[in-house]
């Protein structure tokens, strides 16, 4: 789960999620829908139908019963099974409430793990 490379640790996690690919000016290129493989409080691996094209990307993630909105940075791009994409993402200066929405989330996958 843990690599000495790695700020944080990643949980597996299948988490529904919507996305926005954003080009440097800021507009949206492309939009979609994927889930999460795994999340970490710096960042995701987003799986998806279509290979993400663009470096930056807004991601709106519902952990339970919350959602939040985070945006990220694309840190590289695999190609998985099943024809889908994987996707390495870096959150990018999360505000306050995406930051602790996603540390209850991994809190709580931690306590049922024990």
């Amino acid at each position: 789960m843990t690599s000495t490379k790695r700020r944080h640790e990643r949980i597996e996690s299948l988490n529904l999620l919507s996305y926005a690919c954003v080009d440097e000016a800021g507009e949206i290129v492309a939009q979609g829908m994927g889930r999460t493989l795994n999340v970490s409080e710096g960042g995701i691996m987003l799986e998806t139908h279509e290979s993400i094209s663009t470096s930056r990307i807004r991601l709106t993630i519902g952990f339970k019963d919350d959602v939040t909105e985070v945006e990220g940075q694309v840190a590289y791009t695999k190609e998985g099974g099943n024809q889908r994409s994987q996707t390495g993402i870096e959150f990018v200066r999360p505000d306050a409430e995406a930051s602790n929405v996603i540390k209850r989330y991994i809190e709580a996958f931690n306590r049922q793990a024990d």
